[in-house]
């Protein structure tokens, strides 16, 4: 079995959009969320963390070893319900007349151990339901937790008209037809959509062992998130976002400084972490290529994307794998 991840882990993640719409805002009519102090796009967390189930529940089979893999929350879910299912497998190992705070962890422990997201995101749960209304347990903390995704630089959205040729029903044809010229034969409707023409977004997320033990998150999650995070946008292909591509995921792995003599030592530091996670993501730069006003591809960005860490600079205790290279490159300190 695999076991629980033991290593703390902070992320940078670069992607862009060309001629799209990354992440609607509903407050504003869909079009592209914004920071209208610096006119830089967001990308929500809960968008990309939709990107990571999306891929899991295409491409996870439901179970495999014991282990489940399906997603809690999705389209249509009923919360109360997919959790009230957790009362059976819950009685089979505690009374809940005699020992409630044991029934409610061993619920928690089935649902976490059947829901990918849950156990890696974590959820509110106590939403009125039988098992954990009013109870702690119903507030779980996930392992990994994003950052909002922010544009490099500021961000032009576009408002696109479109028309279309058929409509809905008899009632909106007569509607088009009468207002429609003369003679004209044309039924058509107008509508718009909203795109970005071009940005490069930077977004980060960390991974904490501490809550990975309390969900049971094991290295193969872990090694099944870090495929769906590359993949995330390869097969959610939309007209609203038909070219956004993850260009690159920087991993700082914290290992510990201490040699096999002192694993407890080792294993304390690994938990923590060996070194601040803003200052390692301060030594990854990404600049528009100069003479450049505003970006119109990647290749504006490409050659100016620099990482300062090297073998003999990256912290001790600190491995940096490149995961948006395949195979994966890995680099640690060496003295």
């Amino acid at each position: 079995m695999s076991k629980i991840v033991t290593n703390r882990h902070d992320i940078l993640i670069l992607f862009d959009v060309t001629n799209g719409n990354p992440n609607g805002d509903p407050d504003a009519g869909n079009m592209p969320r914004i920071d209208p102090t610096t006119n830089r796009g967001l990308v929500s967390d809960v968008c990309l963390k939709r990107k990571i189930r999306n891929h899991i529940e295409s491409f996870k089979s439901k179970e495999e070893n014991g282990r489940g893999y399906e997603i809690m929350i999705h389209q249509g879910a009923v919360i109360n319900q997919i959790v009230n299912e957790a009362k059976e497998p819950a009685s089979r190992k505690a009374d809940l007349t005699k020992e409630k705070d044991k029934w409610q962890a061993a619920a928690l422990e089935y649902l976490c151990n059947r829901f990918f997201d849950l156990r890696a995101f974590g959820a509110v749960i106590s939403t009125g339901n039988e098992i954990f209304k009013g109870s702690t347990y119903g507030q779980v903390r996930g392992p990994i937790q994003f950052t909002f995704g922010r544009s490099i630089n500021p961000i032009t959205p576009l408002d696109i008209s479109i028309t279309r040729c058929a409509v809905a029903d008899e009632k909106e044809k007569k509607a088009v037809e009468a207002s429609a010229d003369r003679g004209s034969g044309e039924n058509r409707t107008m509508g718009n959509k909203h795109i970005v023409p071009y940005a490069l977004y930077v977004a980060k997320a960390y991974i904490s062992p501490v809550f990975a033990e309390k969900t049971g998150f094991t290295d193969e999650d872990l090694n099944l998130f870090f495929e769906a995070l590359q993949n995330m946008f390869t097969h959610d292909q939309s007209a609203a976002r038909a070219e956004m591509t993850v260009r690159g995921i920087y991993d700082f792995e914290h290992v510990g400084t201490q040699d096999q003599n002192n694993a407890e030592q080792n294993r304390r530091e690994a938990r923590l972490g060996c070194y601040h996670a803003h200052k390692l993501f301060e030594g990854i730069s990404v600049r528009l290529k100069p003479g450049k006003d505003y970006p119109e591809s990647f290749d504006d960005y490409k050659d100016h994307i620099v990482c300062s860490w090297a073998e003999n600079t990256l912290p001790k205790g600190v491995i940096l794998h490149f995961r948006h290279e395949q195979p994966v490159i890995s680099m640690r300190f060496k003295a």
